[in-house]
């Protein structure tokens, strides 16, 4: 088993960097840098307008979108930029596999450029590259939906990179003049973005005294936010100083102060003749400037084809720092509360206060609810700023209640009256009809028919034996000459009776109901005989009415 042990290359070790042109614009700058002659540095140009990869000077290109635009560019659409680069995605993260750091440079305001822009560096930021974002703003008489474009682009590239520098086109009449070329102002601009490259390849890669390498750029850099780039050129009595300056006020620049920034890259570029009093005064003229806690990192490189002249770069970073730093202190106040006060606070009185609030006061809108925040904001900041002194004890009878703004007087004539619904009338159910209170009454005998008056009279008698049957042995008696004695003129009337009161109930059934009227037996018999359930007994069953055969009736 052999063991081979080789010495790196240290050409392999240097840190690599690459410019990344998106869309016309960027295409256009990459060729003014590689005309400038930049080294050290790879060039790489995407876009969906294979008419202008053609033109491009770099020797690696990407064709965006094939399946999306057709290589016919995107049209002023962001939208399908952004499509195609995500169609291009994975060869977008090969051409930025092996970097250390990544320029993207693009025009905003258009389609491939504000689209595909974004796209990129969210690649280079998921391979922990440290990425900055270099990109002009259209001028003014391009219009303001191309305005609006630009910024809503410059809005979503600076959530996806490390430090974003942003050129409005419109500064170029600020240095150019009547006889300036157009192509010649786009130039100028493009020379801030090669100054800021030249400037930190040229502090790694060049001889110097004090050389800087790739960790102290990136400790500069990294996660900074907006940034400022500017670059000097000096010569003759005091030339330090003036390109110190000229370094400063970059024209092109958006408005941005160099005041507030956390982190400043100072390089300074001189021939032979550079002297160590040049160096501070030139350092010392940026670092007015800045803040005292600025993080500064000074490198100074030598350049035979620049004697008698001196060159100061700068790159300050974070300068919308001041805005975030100043909103940070609020907010830690708002959120937290000291401790004596949270201590005092009730729950009960708070509670009934807010209850009592929200019944009296109306709902607010959004700007006075946002209002009541700040105030309540800033009695928090004050509170907090200026605790109370605690003298050891603590009074119970104390209490320290949240601010609540007072609410306004509401009259009752103000108020709506509340409205009531109708009542839903029911279906009407009528109620059982009422009985009569009187006891119920049996019919009285008249009230019966012929019928049932006769049996109930017949039962009121008290033979003890049938009538019938009595009257049929007399009159049988009588036919064969039997003498029945003294009891024979009863008899008979017995019978006769019975025969006339026979004769009549005969006559009354035949007659029909007409003529029961008139016989009217009295009731009080009838009422007598009543059973215990208030009924009238059964009738007792009566002997069928014989006819007297002819052979023994009496003749004569």
């Amino acid at each position: 088993m052999t063991i081979n042990l080789t010495i790196p290359d240290i050409q392999e070790l240097k840190p690599r960097i690459t410019v990344f042109g998106v869309g016309g614009g960027g295409g256009n700058a990459v060729n003014n840098m590689i005309e400038s002659g930049l080294d050290g540095v790879d060039f790489v140009v995407a876009n969906t307008d294979a008419q202008a990869l053609a033109l491009s000077k770099a020797q690696r290109i990407i064709q965006l979108g094939v399946g999306v635009t057709e290589g016919l560019g995107a049209g002023s659409h962001p939208e399908v930029g952004r499509a195609a680069a995500e169609e291009s995605w994975d060869e977008i993260n090969d051409h930025l596999s092996g970097s250390h750091m990544v320029f993207i440079t693009c025009g905003m305001g258009g389609g491939t450029g504000t689209g595909a822009a974004p796209v990129v560096a969210r690649a280079a930021r998921e391979q922990g590259i440290l990425t900055v974002g270099v990109v002009t703003k259209p001028f003014n008489f391009e219009g303001n939906r191309r305005t609006r474009l630009a910024d809503d682009g410059i809005d979503e590239l600076h959530r996806h990179v490390d430090t974003l520098i942003v050129i409005p086109n419109q500064n170029l009449f600020r240095v150019a003049n009547e006889k300036t070329t157009f192509a010649d102002a786009f130039a100028m601009a493009d020379q801030v973005l090669f100054s800021g490259v030249a400037c930190i390849t040229d502090l790694m890669v060049k001889e110097g005294l004090i050389n800087l390498d790739f960790a102290d750029v990136r400790a500069v850099m990294r996660g900074m936010g907006k940034a400022m780039m500017g670059t000097g050129e000096a010569s003759g009595e005091d030339r330090a100083r003036h390109a110190a300056e000229a370094a400063i006020a970059n024209p092109l620049l958006d408005d941005v102060s160099m005041q507030g920034a956390r982190g400043l890259l100072i390089s300074i570029t001189g021939g032979p003749d550079l002297t160590l009093y040049e160096v501070d005064e030139a350092a010392s003229r940026v670092r007015e400037e800045v803040d005292v806690d600025c993080n500064i990192i000074l490198g100074a490189t030598f350049d035979p084809n620049l004697t008698g002249t001196i060159r100061v770069a700068v790159v300050a970073t974070g300068t919308d720092a001041t805005m975030v730093q100043a909103l940070e202190p609020a907010k830690s106040h708002a959120s937290r509360t000291p401790l004596e006060v949270r201590r005092h606070v009730p729950v009960e009185p708070t509670r009934v206060a807010a209850e009592r609030a929200a019944v009296a006061t109306p709902a607010p809108t959004t700007s006075e609810a946002i209002e009541h925040q700040v105030e309540a904001a800033v009695a928090e900041a004050i509170t907090f700023d200026n605790p109370t002194p605690s003298h050891g004890h603590e009074d119970d009878g104390v209490f320290v209640e949240p601010y609540i703004p007072a609410a306004d007087s509401i009259h009752d004539a103000d108020e709506p009256a509340m409205v009531q619904d109708e009542p839903v009338p029911s279906v009407y159910v009528p109620s059982h009809a009422a009985r009569p209170d009187g006891q119920r009454r049996m019919p009285r005998t008249e009230e019966l028919p012929v019928v049932a008056r006769r049996t109930q009279q017949e039962q009121e008698r008290p033979d003890t034996e049938p009538r019938n049957a009595r009257a049929l042995f007399k009159r049988l008696a009588s036919n064969v000459g039997l003498n029945l004695g003294q009891s024979q003129p009863v008899e008979r009337d017995e019978t006769a009776y019975s025969s006339a009161d026979d004769a009549a109930a005969r006559s009354a059934i035949e007659a029909g109901p007409a003529r029961t009227s008139r016989v009217s037996p009295p009731a009080e018999g009838a009422q007598g005989r009543l059973d215990l359930h208030g009924r009238q007994p059964a009738p007792a069953p009566q002997k069928e009415h014989l006819e007297i055969p002819a052979f023994l009736r009496k003749h004569g």
